[in-house]
């Protein structure tokens, strides 16, 4: 008899401080990747799939990323850049 399946992990890749799309709140996000793999006798060998994910600390809502851009807010987020929203740039006032 052969036993094989799959199995899900979830790795928390960082937290961030970003606006909330659902409610509008600068709050902080959790960065996640969930890795499914297939297993042969309880043992993983393969990812099956890979998926990405923020998450609002807020109000909880979970927004699915590509991973293009999972690993855009990694690297901002190990640099300590600020997240967001961008803010339009004022031009300074000459008069």
């Amino acid at each position: 008899m052969i036993i094989f399946g799959t199995k899900g992990y979830l790795y928390q890749l960082a937290i961030l401080t970003l606006v909330c799309g659902q409610c509008g709140n600068p709050a902080a996000h959790t960065l996640s990747k969930r890795v499914t793999k297939f297993t042969l006798f309880f043992v993983p060998l393969f990812p099956v799939s890979t998926k990405y994910a923020t998450q609002c600390t807020f109000c909880g809502a979970q927004h699915k990323i590509g991973k293009e851009q999972a690993e855009q807010l990694q690297v901002q987020g190990a640099s300590g850049q600020p997240h967001g929203q961008q803010q339009p740039h004022q031009q300074p006032y000459q008069g």
